[in-house]
């Protein structure tokens, strides 16, 4: 009896633990078309969804922000309720509203962050690049030993950031949506640059899986995901660290 009684405090301890933490930042994109087409596109559902589910679960408190904050556009594409993870997300209130009206990244202080998290979706591959509050915003909170993730396009937040001079990215492992797998979805033309051919340019170490299959890369404090299948295992590596 003693023991079980000490295993239910030592569970809500862990539990209260998390909760007391800071919160982990989910960023998203605003850009809501690819290129000069007028195809809709945006953040991808089950990038925000499945990490969502993955840190609320462990206790963390999510907020979500975007390069302009406000409104932050779905790929409909993504929309997909058949998926259990994306139904419960889309039916939470605080969730929808957390992507309906994010935070500006650049009016939020990095280092109030367990970790910060680019979620992907076509839309990042115009945004975050370009974006001086994203390029901040990550490294300040990588040279103050907070942990960065990302996952499909959402590394494209990575591209422009650098430390001392050196790319962020600059021998380290990355995953990311790989140019096969833009060519598989038809859309090479259409993005701006081909991720995997910017990453390895900056020097990174890309790695890669079979389209479409799981793949994480951890390098240092730096949590990287190829693709949709990797949102979940992605947002699990950076919990590990946060451990």
């Amino acid at each position: 009896m003693k023991a079980l009684i000490l295993r239910v405090i030592s569970l809500l301890s862990i539990a209260a633990s998390a909760t007391a933490a800071q919160p982990i930042l989910i960023v998203v994109t605003n850009h809501d078309r690819i290129g000069d087409t007028n195809t809709p596109t945006g953040y991808y559902l089950s990038e925000v969804a499945h990490p969502w589910h993955v840190f609320t679960e462990a206790g963390y408190e999510v907020e979500f922000a975007s390069p302009k904050g406000g409104f932050a556009p779905m790929d409909p594409k993504s929309f997909d309720l058949e998926d259990p993870i994306n139904k419960a997300f889309w039916h939470n209130l605080d969730a929808v509203q957390g992507v309906v009206h994010t935070h500006d990244l650049g009016k939020l202080d990095p280092e109030a962050y367990a970790a910060i998290f680019f979620a992907g979706g076509h839309g990042t591959m115009w945004d975050f690049p370009k974006s001086n509050k994203v390029r901040k915003s990550i490294a300040r909170h990588y040279k103050n030993g907070g942990i960065i993730g990302a996952v499909c396009h959402g590394p494209a937040a990575l591209v422009g950031v650098k430390l001392d001079g050196v790319p962020l990215v600059k021998g380290k492992k990355v995953a990311a949506f790989t140019n096969e797998e833009e060519a598989a979805v038809q859309l090479t033309d259409a993005m701006p640059f081909l991720l995997e051919s910017k990453l390895r340019e900056l020097g990174a170490e890309f790695v890669e899986a079979d389209n479409f299959k799981n793949k994480v890369a951890v390098s240092e404090r730096l949590v990287t995901g190829q693709n949709p299948a990797s949102a979940t295992d992605t947002a699990r590596a950076i919990l590990k660290l946060l451990d």
